[in-house]
C-alpha cells in the first residue's frame, strides 16, 4: 500500500488533486490501521500511472449521458426503439422529427426571410440561423411545444436554398435535394429522403454533444444549433462525404486502385471506410447506397462497386455512411460543397431531439475538471 505523499509523487500530481480524484471515483483509498491516515493500492495507482502522459495524470473517463433517444445497434441505429434501416425504406423526414421529439404531425412552414447575401452553402446555414432566431419574437420560449414550432420553422427554412419557387407544403426532401442540385429527379430526391432519414440522429456524436452543452446553460434552441453546426463544420466530423466524393471522381477517371492507392499514400486511410461502433459495417450505408445506386448510370455504378470489391479484397474496413453519401453527390452531379449542408440539415431533427431532452435535465450538468500541471 502507497501513503497519500507517495501516490501522489508516483502519479506526477499534489495531495489535493489526489482527494479529488478519489471524490470522483478515480481511485480509491483505504484507512490504514492507525485510522488517521489513507492508503493506496499499489496495481490501482499504477494502472492509473500508466494512462499518464510523461509521469502527470490525465482523465480519461467520458461523460455517459442518459438518453431515450437513439440506441446504437448492430443493424443501425435506432430511434426510439425503431429501426433507421426500417424506416429509410419509407419514412418522411418529417415523420422521424416527430418521433423523435415524441410529438404528432403538424405544418412545417418556412419563415419569411429577405434575400439573403451571396454565401457559400456552409455560410448559409449560421447566417439562416441567425436570422430566424431574430425574427422569432419569443426565442426565449423554451417550453417543448414552443421550441418544437421553431425547429419545424428553422428545419423548413435551412433545407430550402433562396430564391428557389416550391410548392406549398414541400416536402423537406424535396426542399433540401433541390439545395442540392437544380433540378433533381424523382429518384435523387428519394434518395435525399433515405439519407436524412438515416443521418437524423446517431447517438452523442461530438457536435450532438455540442447542442446538450449549450441545452444545459439554457440557451435558446436557435444558439443551441448554432454550436451544433460550429462543432459538424469540423474536417473530421460534418465533411467526409467531400473526401468522399473526391475519391470516386478519381476512381472514375483513373480507375479504383488508383484511387485507392492515391488515397491510402496521402491520407493513410481511406475515406468512406471504417466506423468505430459498426466494425462489422455500418447497416446505413447499405440502406443510402441501394437508393444511389438506383440512379446511377451504369459507368459511376461500375466505379462504385469496382472500389468497394478492390476495398474487401484487399481487407480494408467496410464502407460507412459517408461513402453512400459522397456516392449520391458522385451520382446526382452534386457539388461538393454542398454535402456538409446536406449532413447538417438532415442531422436538425436529431440535434433538435436531444436539446428537448437536456431541458429536462439539471442545468450546467457539463463541467470538466482539469488537472493543473506546471507544463505540457
Amino acid at each position: 500500500m502507497l501513503t497519500s505523499e507517495e501516490a501522489a509523487a508516483r502519479l506526477g500530481i499534489k495531495v489535493s488533486t489526489l482527494y479529488v480524484y478519489v471524490s470522483r471515483g478515480l481511485l480509491q483509498s483505504h484507512r490504514a490501521g492507525d485510522g488517521r491516515r489513507s492508503l493506496f493500492d499499489v496495481e490501482d495507482v499504477e494502472r492509473m500511472a500508466r494512462r499518464s502522459r510523461g509521469g502527470r495524470s490525465v482523465e480519461s473517463r467520458m461523460a455517459v449521458v442518459a438518453t431515450a433517444l437513439t440506441e446504437l445497434r448492430a443493424d443501425g441505429p435506432a430511434y426510439r426503439g425503431r429501426s433507421a434501416v426500417e424506416l429509410a425504406a419509407s419514412a418522411t423526414p418529417e415523420q422521424v422529427a416527430d418521433l423523435l421529439w415524441g410529438v404528432d404531425a403538424a405544418p412545417w412552414e418556412m419563415a419569411p426571410l429577405a434575400a439573403p447575401p451571396l454565401l457559400a452553402p456552409r455560410d448559409r446555414l449560421p447566417w439562416t440561423v441567425v436570422m430566424v432566431g431574430a425574427s422569432d419574437p419569443l426565442r426565449s420560449d423554451l417550453r417543448p411545444a414552443a421550441v418544437v414550432r421553431a425547429a419545424r420553422t428553422l428545419i423548413s427554412t435551412l433545407a430550402t436554398r433562396p430564391g428557389v419557387e416550391l410548392p406549398a407544403g414541400a416536402p423537406l426532401a424535396l426542399r433540401l435535394a433541390t439545395s442540392c442540385t437544380p433540378a433533381p429527379t424523382p429518384e435523387v430526391v428519394d434518395a435525399v429522403r433515405t439519407a436524412m432519414v438515416l443521418l437524423a440522429d446517431h447517438e452523442l456524436a461530438t457536435s450532438t454533444l455540442a447542442v446538450r452543452v449549450a441545452a444545459s446553460t439554457r440557451a435558446d434552441v436557435y444558439d443551441a444549433l448554432l454550436s451544433g453546426l460550429g462543432t459538424l463544420a469540423g474536417p473530421l466530423h460534418g465533411s467526409a462525404s467531400t473526401l468522399v466524393l473526391d475519391l470516386l471522381t478519381r476512381a472514375g477517371a483513373d480507375g479504383a486502385g488508383a484511387a485507392l492507392d492515391e488515397s491510402l499514400r496521402w491520407h493513410r486511410f481511406v475515406p468512406g471506410f471504417g466506423h468505430g461502433a459498426y466494425p462489422q459495417g455500418d447497416p446505413r450505408c447499405d440502406a443510402l447506397l441501394g437508393a444511389v445506386l438506383t440512379l446511377a448510370d451504369d459507368e459511376r455504378r461500375d466505379t462504385i462497386e469496382q472500389l468497394v470489391g478492390l476495398a474487401a479484397a484487399a481487407e480494408l474496413p467496410a464502407p460507412n455512411v459517408d461513402l453512400a453519401l459522397g456516392a449520391l453527390a458522385y451520382c446526382a452531379d452534386m457539388p461538393a460543397e454542398v454535402l456538409p449542408m446536406l449532413f447538417a440539415v438532415a442531422r436538425c431533427p436529431g440535434w433538435v431531439a436531444h436539446y428537448l431532452e437536456e431541458l429536462d435535465e439539471t442545468p450546467l450538468r457539463f463541467r470538466a475538471r482539469a488537472v493543473h500541471v506546471t507544463s505540457r
